[in-house]
């Protein structure tokens, strides 16, 4: 992951597969609890974008990871909550020298002087679910899981029967005994240690599925549609935040932590408040001492600006407060033997080598595969069948190999293969990619099949009844071959019926589902054709701007035609790049995918897009920020911008609607003022913002 990279072609590439792997392996540990790769290794992925961005600003994606919260609900027994404050991340910080400058981007942004104190609040990272209590007038009415920050799984029932959650919240003096009309409490539902250690031996016992890690048992526990079964786990909490709330007990996040403490829920015993970097850093590392003998799992510390108006000030990045920050610990490590490499092949053709290991016990979880991510890193590692490697684990996840240690052995190197392994076409990799891909294209079952899923899965059209073992025996008979065969299942009702395992209530029921997404949300719509690169929020940029699929379509064909007009038209609209605009191209210059597009539009017929975007004077219009801002940081400008529905872009076009120029504005105010473009100045920014912040 530490390669050097040379071009912008290069960065591009590379940075359109970190965004789709890590979006994979998001829906794999929060939607699944299935996680394929380690801690280290998906925060080594994260690091790797993370430098790519920083050194190509000009290049990040509206998919990038760091917009991204989570992964959708997927494949839940429960109803969905929308939350009405989004449950964001956390960004991570990995050695003493990323928190020095994450508390300087503080003061940076801030404009604080160097000597003026920020407090710090600090405390354990518990690793569990996290989870969202609402109480009204005292009354806990909701608790929800995250999902992907904007809409979890309703989990009140279940969350009922843990102890640790008190039904009403408890007066106390020291608060004047005013609790909120509302208040949200955020935190982490958890296993202990022993406790998970009982469950697993009672599984045992019965002969049942034994769970893989306390994470995977608390998640699995949660998400249960009775809730006698999660009264029967052993489930904790700890809150570590909150949401939405009427009133605030206090004007710092220590003294709101204590609130809710004196309220009746639980709080981490190790959560301090701090006013140096040396004493958060002691902190962490004598947290770090005791991980081992701490009944629960932990995998770093967790740092707060204390004061809340600071906190209300930094605000937000796409998916994280830039007023946090989560200190990782360190991996952990195990030696163990290469015993195969199989070729996964996924719905865009890509190759994945998957090693299949001894089993092997790290940090208390028993694991036997680790992701190989492509040849490249077969090539680095050197690895072969049978070397003996040594693999880490932060986490409680499949880990990743960090050395061979069988390197000088003299055995034959591994042959990655050159030919799809499941239909035998040629794979090859595109100019400036790592990834092999399949060119079987639609006559690869592999493609076709999880091209399939991906169009009916919850992020996308979201077909209840219509699983992945639905799409298969479908398509293993010649039913469905594409995304409008779906929506031409009601003329096999009857021999539907005459097969094993569909009754005639379950079969009604999946038609009906079918019907249903007739006029679906054409965002979902978009994003379940499976275009690369076309991810669901460029799905939601790209109907913001085009309102229709067929005038989407209609600026699809020119792109394949080369329109430059088209080119500027797409590439104006914030956040869309030149890659969407030539994957957009190429996919309506193919005659196949055109005839695929116009079967669904023709059964489907979705509706117009209808944005959730709060209406302002300026929303949708283009604000481009230049020169010295004195009163505000860049950033926080930007903020603002958004906060009021504009988009901030870097350059001035003729789309932009309001150019505020600092002292020290060069070319792009005189751009803007020989195109017309209306300008003020910071003062004057500052008044349209206060008129319509709300």
């Amino acid at each position: 992951m530490d390669q050097v990279i040379t071009s912008e072609a290069e960065a591009a590439n590379e940075l359109m597969r970190l965004a789709r792997d890590i979006a994979r392996h998001n829906k794999l540990y929060h939607a699944q609890d299935n996680p394929e790769i380690s801690d280290a290794a998906y925060d080594a992925l994260i690091r790797r974008n993370n430098a790519l961005e920083e050194a190509f600003p000009h290049l990040i994606r509206d998919d990038s990871p760091n917009k991204q919260v989570g992964a959708a609900v997927d494949g839940s027994p429960l109803s969905k909550v929308t939350h009405e404050q989004r449950m964001m991340s956390l960004d991570n910080g990995f050695s003493d020298e990323d928190i020095a400058e994450w508390l300087a981007r503080v003061r940076r942004y801030l404009s604080l002087a160097d000597d003026e104190m920020i407090a710090i609040t600090a405390e354990d990272k518990i690793d569990g679910l996290s989870c969202s209590l609402r109480y009204e007038h005292g009354e806990l009415i909701l608790a929800a899981t995250r999902g992907d920050g904007q809409i979890g799984e309703d989990v009140t029932a279940n969350v009922r029967t843990i102890s640790d959650i008190p039904k009403r919240l408890q007066s106390h003096d020291m608060f004047d005994d005013n609790i909120p009309e509302v208040f949200e409490i955020r935190g982490e539902i958890y296993m202990a240690k022993d406790d998970f250690a009982a469950l697993n031996a009672a599984q045992h016992d019965k002969d049942a599925k034994l769970f893989a890690n306390p994470r995977n048992a608390a998640a699995g526990s949660l998400r249960q549609k009775d809730a006698n079964v999660t009264a029967a786990r052993p489930l904790k909490f700890w809150a570590h935040g909150w949401g939405v709330s009427s009133a605030l007990p206090a004007d710092s996040a220590y003294g709101v932590m204590q609130a809710i403490k004196a309220w009746g829920l639980p709080l981490s015993p190790l959560v301090q408040r701090f006013e140096t970097l040396g004493d958060i850093l002691d902190h962490y590392r004598n947290i770090e001492k005791e991980r081992a003998h701490l009944d629960y799992d932990i995998d770093g510390v967790v740092y707060k600006v204390d004061r809340l108006d600071w906190q209300e000030r930094l605000g937000f990045v796409a998916k994280a407060p830039r007023w946090a920050l989560a200190h990782k610990f360190p991996a952990e490590k195990a030696q163990t033997t290469l015993e195969a490499i199989d070729i996964q092949v996924g719905r865009t053709g890509k190759l994945t080598p998957v090693g299949r290991l001894k089993p092997v016990t790290v940090g208390g979880v028993v694991v036997s595969n680790v992701t190989l991510h492509n040849r490249d890193e077969i090539a680095r590692l050197a690895v072969r069948i049978g070397d003996e490697v040594l693999v880490q684990r932060a986490g409680d996840v499949i880990p990743q190999i960090v050395e061979n240690l069988s390197k000088d052995d003299k055995r034959a190197a591994y042959i990655f293969p050159q030919q799809c392994p499941i239909c035998g076409s040629d794979a090859i990799a595109e100019e400036g990619e790592v990834d092999l891909r399949c060119t079987g294209g639609l006559i690869c079952s592999a493609q076709v099949n999880e091209r399939l899923k991906h169009f009916v899965s919850r992020a996308a059209l979201d077909i209840d009844g219509l699983g992945e073992k639905s799409i298969e025996e479908f398509a293993e008979i010649d039913w469905v071959k594409s995304p409008a065969d779906i929506f031409k299942l009601h003329e096999k009702r009857d021999d539907l019926l005459k097969r094993e395992g569909w009754q005639e209530k379950s079969v009604d029921n999946l038609l009906a589902a079918i019907e249903s997404k007739r006029g679906c949300d054409p965002a979902k719509l978009l994003f379940g054709l499976g275009i690369r690169h076309i991810g669901i929020t460029t799905s939601k940029d790209l109907l913001q701007n085009f309102k229709t699929m067929d005038a989407i379509k209609a600026v699809g064909l020119r792109l394949a035609q080369h329109d430059d007009e088209a080119l500027e038209e797409i590439t104006t609209i914030d956040g869309i790049g030149p890659s969407v605009a030539k994957t957009l191209g190429m996919f309506f210059h193919e005659e196949h995918n055109v005839k695929v597009w116009d079967a669904v539009i023709d059964l489907v017929q979705p509706a117009e897009y209808v944005s959730n975007i709060r209406e302002t004077e300026w929303s949708g219009k283009i604000i481009v920020f230049t020169g010295k801002l004195e009163n505000i940081s860049r950033d926080e400008a930007k903020s603002q911008a958004e906060s009021l529905g504009a988009k901030a872009a870097g350059s001035v076009s003729k789309k932009t609607d309001l150019l505020v120029a600092g002292p020290g504005a060069g070319s792009k105010l005189k751009k803007a003022q020989e195109l017309g473009i209306e300008t003020v100045d910071e003062d004057g920014w500052k008044n349209i913002y206060n008129r319509h912040k709300g």
